[in-house]
């Protein structure tokens, strides 16, 4: 298994997107549609997060947080030592993404901000995270902004030791929201093997096109 490591010999962000069509078996990533078996994808991640002193935080529906748990114990992931230790931590989506029903980009900006300022003045230097985006299927209030979100959550991986991992079932999101994840993430795994996205457009570029191609809003008085 290659590694998910931090540093991309240019210097440019670490920024993966791993679509939920593969799982982890026997050493390398298979294409295999389904659900279950391609959260099992992560195993090695979270592992070699924890096995090199990374800080691990995963952020998921709370209703699925002792499957994902269970599947990472399955998988050899020393979880229970982890978690007392303060290295691995499972969030829900519910207090962060979608704190009080609405997605607040800044307001979850600023949270992974705050995580990683901690992490470079704690016991884990650096910090490797996994935010499953299927709370952004619930259509609620300001998930029109994710790609805002995606896009400037760049800047944060280019100024901290980090690996930023999201994932999206691409049997569930739209063929726009999937062309958008890939122009805002530098990196995509595919067949075990981090890649070099050559989708990928720098925060600026993207937002600039995301503004482009919303249908405009006067805003000049009606009298």
């Amino acid at each position: 298994m290659p590694s998910f490591g931090h540093s991309n010999p240019d210097g440019s962000p670490r920024r993966a997107f791993l679509s939920r069509t593969s799982v982890y078996d026997g050493g390398f990533l298979t294409p295999r549609i389904g659900f279950v078996g391609a959260k099992s994808t992560l195993n090695p991640y979270f592992q070699e997060g924890i096995d090199t002193g990374d800080e691990v935080v995963t952020i998921l529906e709370s209703s699925v947080h002792d499957d994902h748990v269970n599947r990472m114990q399955k998988g050899g992931v020393p979880v229970q030592d982890a978690i007392q230790r303060g290295q691995l931590k499972v969030v829900p989506s519910e207090q962060t993404y979608l704190q009080d029903n609405v997605f607040v980009a800044d307001r979850m900006y600023s949270t992974v901000e705050g995580v990683l300022e901690g992490a470079a003045e704690g016991e884990f230097k650096s910090v490797r995270t996994c935010g499953d985006m299927e709370w952004a299927l619930k259509n609620l209030p300001g998930t029109e902004d994710l790609m805002v979100y995606e896009a400037k959550l760049n800047t944060l991986a280019l100024k901290h030791d980090c690996t930023l991992l999201c994932c999206y079932d691409v049997n569930r999101f739209s063929g726009r929201v999937i062309a958008d994840v890939l122009a805002t993430h530098s990196h995509v795994v595919i067949g075990g093997h981090v890649h070099e996205n050559p989708y990928y457009l720098d925060p600026v570029t993207f937002l600039r096109k995301l503004a482009l191609r919303r249908a405009p809003v006067s805003l000049a008085s009606a009298g």
